[in-house]
């Protein structure tokens, strides 16, 4: 699996932690290892300009994701095999999760958690919309946000074992 993490928004982020987050997510739903993401962090201006340009919305935003190829998890019992194997397929682009950290930060800031916690949410949200998931309508909703909630919640817990394990 290729996860290529750019950082242009000046502000310094564990890009280490949010390829191994993606890993995680990618992993957890099963999608093909030759598979390809792009997590982009950006400065608000930028982010400005995305979301205007390709949301007609004013201002930044947190999260944008750009699906590249239709990518889609396997059937539930499924295997990667299903969903790829001919190799094109396997290795499609899935597609680009662009960050704005500042934005990021104000939010967390609100919510009472770290920017790196945010950061995280936003990169799991970002990749679920990559893999089809939406939030417009009240079961996709709860399908997304309950996904999402899960693969954050089982990705804390394997950081909070590795951790225990470094200390013991």
């Amino acid at each position: 699996m290729s996860i290529e993490i750019a950082n242009e928004s000046g502000v310094a982020v564990d890009e280490a932690e949010l390829a191994a987050l993606a890993r995680h997510v990618l992993d957890g739903m099963r999608v093909h290892p030759l598979a390809e993401l792009s997590v982009l962090l950006v400065d608000e201006a930028a982010m400005t300009d995305l979301h205007e340009r390709w949301l007609g919305e004013p201002g930044p935003t947190d999260v944008l994701a750009f699906p590249m190829d239709e990518l889609r998890p396997p059937p539930p019992g499924g295997s990667q095999a299903e969903h790829g194997s001919d190799g094109e397929a396997g290795q499609a682009l899935l597609g680009d999760v662009v960050l704005c950290p500042q934005v990021a930060a104000e939010q967390a800031e609100k919510a009472g958690h770290s920017a790196q916690d945010e950061l995280e949410l936003l990169t799991v949200h970002g990749i679920l919309h990559l893999l089809g998931y939406d939030h417009a309508e009240p079961e996709e909703h709860t399908a997304m946000f309950g996904t999402q909630d899960q693969l954050l919640k089982a990705w804390r817990a394997a950081r909070h074992e590795t951790e225990r394990e470094g200390t013991g």
